[in-house]
């Protein structure tokens, strides 16, 4: 017995001395210390979860092609968005630090001339946007993590395969993993009625062009013509996702107004990083009109950006806080620096409220997201437990100044891992009709009773506890 266990624990003690030096370069300490925990604890498994999802970091092909398409794009973007009513406009003194780094931290400005509708019910969401489809004129871009083959997703191909015999081009980008039973089964009938479908970051056992199999195009983004854009927590996907008898609650914005245009140049930089079909006339960049007052500006984020530049931007935005923020996501899986943001925030006498479903649709990241749970508490944070269904809402209003709305949640994954986009609005009238959104959640809600929660059993804070030691790898 002794001849089998002795190569056994050589083979063990070999990873566990290699992954030591290899698993912490160019990594943060707090991801290094949890992947090293687990290859510790089991090496072998541990390395093989490590090949599969441990390198968080894309090729080098994948950003140059990303500084390729900035500077062919840039010209034609620089021309539809350079009227004198929409570029450059005037910002008030309010969250002044925060509209200097969002500047720095996208590849987009700031614009004055939008408005934008907040959609809230998934039905009137599909239904807008296959109205939008069947009003198309010249070109329909569509890019969603989830495209189902549902009613739902056939609903939509079916308008966009109409649309095609109208002479209308539609592209479709779709991830390959989120939308992986579309392709399959309503990809093939797509594409054969003139649609231009292609898979965002595919994945297989020969062929790996991202380093990590779980870094995914989360996006959901619809334009149409270039001059109405969709974007916010909905996929093309049947309200309950799937899931019999669970509701989810989504929130759209249809957006009007010259920053229709960087949603544009989102799935542009998307498609070519598939297709490497450069699109920069003015037939995708059409001159744009004052449609609203509101100052919007598109932030994406993902591996291919040198920072993360979502983080940065929710963490500059807490310190600017004055008055109250509140918060929506469905999974909650904080780092540190964002958590000492929120202690700041109510430490300086700002109300933080934060909205999460009761019911997470993700075992080890609800047990994850419920382990912060005493931290938020402790620091001073009102926690609200969403009860009709799965809040799948990802917002934040901070003040009467800040609204942002898109697809990033407030986890290590959004901030870090996947390839994400959200809206920053900036004013009082845009922040106000994101809170009147916020607190209908809120009213849905119960708050957490601190108490009840320190009584909860043994074992599950032990499981809550267990996940949250490995939320950085999550």
């Amino acid at each position: 017995m002794s001849h089998l266990i002795l190569p056994y624990e050589i083979i063990e003690w070999g990873i566990r001395l290699v992954m030591l030096v290899v698993v912490p370069y160019h990594r943060k300490p707090v991801s290094a210390m949890a992947w090293l925990l687990i290859i510790f604890f089991l090496p072998i498994p541990g390395l093989i979860l490590f090949l599969l999802i441990g390198e968080y970091r894309i090729p080098r092909r994948r950003i140059q092609r990303h500084r390729e398409l900035l500077q062919a794009i840039k010209s034609a973007r620089r021309d539809s968005a350079a009227g004198p009513h929409i570029a450059g406009p005037e910002l008030g003194k309010e969250m002044s630090s925060t509209f200097a780094l969002a500047k720095s931290l996208g590849d987009f400005p700031i614009l004055g001339g939008n408005d934008f509708e907040l959609l809230t019910e998934p039905d009137e969401v599909i239904a807008r946007i296959i109205a939008d489809i069947d009003a198309a004129q010249r070109h329909v871009h569509v890019l969603f993590y989830i495209f189902a083959d549902d009613e739902t997703g056939r609903r939509v191909a079916d308008a966009l395969a109409r649309a095609v015999r109208r002479g209308v081009i539609c592209r479709v980008l779709v991830d390959a993993v989120g939308s992986r039973g579309m392709v399959r089964t309503l990809g093939p009938k797509m594409k054969e009625n003139g649609i231009l479908l292609k898979e965002s970051m595919p994945v297989g056992l020969f062929r790996r062009r991202m380093a990590r199999v779980d870094l995914r195009n989360h996006r959901k983004i619809a334009v149409i013509d270039g001059r109405f854009g969709y974007t916010g927590s909905q996929n093309i996907v049947n309200a309950d996702y799937g899931h019999k008898g669970v509701a989810y609650t989504d929130l759209m914005v249809r957006l009007v107004g010259p920053t229709v245009l960087e949603l544009q140049g989102v799935f542009l930089s998307d498609w070519y990083f598939e297709t490497r079909e450069i699109l920069d006339d003015e037939d995708v960049y059409p001159t744009q009109a004052l449609k609203g007052p509101g100052l919007v500006q598109t932030l994406p984020s993902g591996p291919n950006y040198p920072t993360d530049n979502y983080q940065r931007l929710l963490v500059a935005a807490l310190y600017e806080a004055r008055e109250q923020v509140v918060l929506t996501t469905p999974y909650f899986v904080p780092d540190e620096p964002f958590m000492q943001a929120l202690e700041v925030a109510v430490r300086r006498g700002v109300k933080v409220d934060l909205i999460v479903p009761e019911h997470c649709d993700h075992i080890v990241v609800g047990a994850a997201s419920r382990a912060y749970y005493d931290d938020l508490v402790a620091i001073g944070v009102n926690v609200h437990l969403y009860k009709p269904g799965i809040l799948h809402s990802k917002t934040m209003s901070i003040d009467r100044a800040l609204a942002l709305i898109g697809t990033g949640n407030f986890d290590i994954r959004s901030f870090t891992l996947d390839f994400e986009v959200n809206l920053i609005c900036y004013g009082r009238e845009m922040t106000d009709r994101l809170r009147e959104v916020q607190d209908r959640y809120m009213r849905d809600s119960v708050p957490l009773d601190p108490s009840a929660w320190k009584q909860r059993p043994i074992t599950r804070r032990l499981v809550q506890n267990i996940a949250k030691l490995f939320s950085p790898v999550l």
